[in-house]
């Protein structure tokens, strides 16, 4: 039967348990996390995989372990000595809603982007072939105060849409666009099917969708993906302005930001990025 333990304690490890008051308990959670993260994204690992990733002795780690393994939230594969998730894991997992609530997640971070930008910020889901904004927030600069919550609105015209379709497999793209075509609402719109999937290519690539007066004159915006546990594609946020003084392309601080806004709301909702 292979043990918990693995290597001794010494100086270094004395030397390593010697933290600050205040500090260990913390640093201690801190550690046991990070060994459920490589567990999570290796599937198995050792003793001494964990605590040279984590650049801790051995006797640290098997510690750490230990704790885990008591909690039912890690448990040892006793053939060959590895250890991995624990069904602990499914029995937290299920006190978490079927779904987590999108909208009350995301309202911070909306008000924070329309706020920051003065511009107005939505979150979209897809439904039924359309872009569905389901909350919003309006900067301080914005013109006119009109409600996109509830809008269906185009996903090949719309930044929001864009990200949308460009997570989708390539199959459920195609039934899509098959069933929504591609109408043109401005002389921006594009309606060619080679040239949105290589926009689309493009928006996979860059995790950035952009829209430049391809909904409605004068309107234009930059939306990114909001991601599940899986990985998968679950919504967009967006910030959009009148093109006379907003143009996201030339922005980069503002990409930047809205990039890192639709990874933290993604984190919310159970994303674990690579």
């Amino acid at each position: 039967m292979a043990t918990l333990a693995e290597g001794n304690g010494g100086p270094d490890a004395a030397a390593e348990e010697a933290e600050a008051p205040g500090q260990g308990g913390v640093q201690s959670v801190d550690r046991a996390i990070s060994v459920m993260e490589i567990l999570s994204r290796e599937g198995r690992a050792g003793v001494s995989e964990i605590a040279d990733e984590l650049g801790i002795h051995k006797s640290t780690a098997s510690r750490l372990l230990a704790a885990l393994v008591h909690r039912g939230l890690v448990q040892q594969d006793h053939d060959r000595g590895k250890y991995q998730l624990g069904f602990g894991i499914l029995r937290l997992a299920a006190s978490i809603p079927g779904r987590l609530n999108l909208v009350q997640e995301g309202g911070p971070i909306l008000r924070d982007l329309a706020t920051t930008f003065r511009e107005t910020a939505n979150l979209a889901v897809l439904r039924s072939g359309y872009a569905v904004n389901v909350d919003q927030a309006l900067g301080p600069a914005t013109l006119a105060s009109q409600d996109w919550i509830g809008s269906l609105t185009p996903l090949h015209a719309t930044a929001s849409g864009k990200v949308l379709l460009a997570g989708l497999p390539t199959e459920e793209r195609q039934k899509v666009l098959k069933k929504t075509r591609l109408p043109r609402f401005t002389s921006q719109t594009i309606t060619s099917r080679t040239a949105l999937e290589t926009q689309l290519l493009e928006v996979a690539r860059t995790g950035l969708a952009f829209t430049d007066e391809e909904y409605e004159i004068g309107l234009c915006a930059v939306a990114v993906p909001v991601r599940d546990h899986l990985g998968h594609v679950i919504a967009s946020l967006s910030v959009s302005g009148p093109g006379f003084r907003f143009s996201p392309r030339d922005r980069p601080e503002l990409l930047e930001t809205l990039q890192q806004a639709g990874l933290d709301l993604s984190w919310r909702m159970g994303y674990s990025a690579p």
